[in-house]
């Protein structure tokens, strides 16, 4: 299974626009020492060729550049044959609505995610008003047959586990299933990603199953939990925003360094935390650690 990391921020990007955090101005005034970065997202394909995302993000008509070229035939080629969510939060569903230039879409999500399109957020009805789009119901705990938009089997499968987080502020229900892990399978090779841009806690159930996967993609939105709070940017934790911090004894990673993934990626990175500065010393504990610090464009094969 090919992998590509399309975007590694949070929402806002990095530098965030409005942001003078001093994360953001390092990357403003010397930006090899903390690379620019588009909105969270990522693509995976069984033959390198037709791809699925993982969250369609604002940034989604750059983010598409990064797939690899192939030869087109005639004037129009679409690449993404379905759209897998993991929320619907708006830096994770607003490029649903910008690739409605494909004229077909596949929408794979939990009921929730899709009623909170649907009713809430409205971005899937105001995609339907220029595309076809068809939205698959993924089943919680199910492995679910991931097929083309022709129908055909694509050789993978996905399977989501709620996971501990919030529902977006415009939704107007509290459901099980707002937030995921997605779990993408190879079925040939039996080789597992783990794609978990948002995470509220991690217990033992979800480490089980997060061990077993080849590839993790996890959560890194914030290195402390009051993060926000010493910034004087927000006056609320990274907990209580549905997401675990990666410091501290408890933090992430702490606890994912003792997993037998083969390779564990963050991404989902606030422009407020500094391993974003690539000799920090957040940085260099994270790869001490045997962790990576996603960064756009990165590619595995599993």
């Amino acid at each position: 299974m090919h992998v590509i990391l399309l975007g590694t921020a949070a929402g806002g990007g990095f530098p965030q626009w409005n942001c003078w955090c001093p994360t953001c101005r390092i990357a403003r005034d010397d930006p090899a020492r903390a690379r620019a970065r588009t909105q969270s997202s990522v693509a995976f394909s069984a033959d390198g060729v037709r791809w699925f995302l993982g969250n369609a993000s604002p940034d989604v008509r750059e983010q598409l550049g990064r797939l690899p070229r192939v030869d087109v035939p005639g004037v129009r080629h679409v690449p993404v044959e379905g759209i897998v969510l993991t929320d619907a939060e708006l830096d994770h569903t607003l490029g649903v609505a910008l690739l409605r230039e494909g004229r077909q879409l596949q929408i794979l999500a939990t009921p929730a995610v899709i009623r909170t399109m649907a009713e809430d957020s409205r971005v899937l009805p105001v995609t339907q008003a220029f595309a076809e789009v068809q939205t698959v119901e993924i089943a919680l705990g199910e492995a679910t047959p991931l097929d083309y938009r022709d129908g055909t089997p694509s050789g993978l499968t996905i399977e989501m586990k709620a996971v501990r987080g919030d529902p977006p502020r415009f939704s107007r229900r509290e459901e099980v299933g707002h937030t995921v892990a997605a779990f993408i399978t190879d079925t040939t090779s039996g080789r597992t990603c783990a794609f978990v841009p948002g995470c509220g806690g991690l217990g033992p159930k979800l480490l089980a199953r997060l061990n077993e996967a080849d590839l993790l993609l996890f959560d890194g939105t914030f290195w402390t939990d009051d993060e926000l709070i010493r910034l004087d940017i927000s006056d609320r934790p990274a907990s209580a925003m549905g997401h675990v911090a990666i410091s501290g004894a408890e933090g992430s990673l702490a606890v994912l360094t003792e997993l037998d993934c083969r390779q564990k990626v963050y991404t989902h990175i606030n422009n407020t935390n500094r391993m974003l500065i690539e000799r920090s010393a957040e940085r260099a504990e994270v790869e001490a650690a045997g962790m990576l610090v996603g960064m756009d464009g990165m590619r595995f094969e599993i």
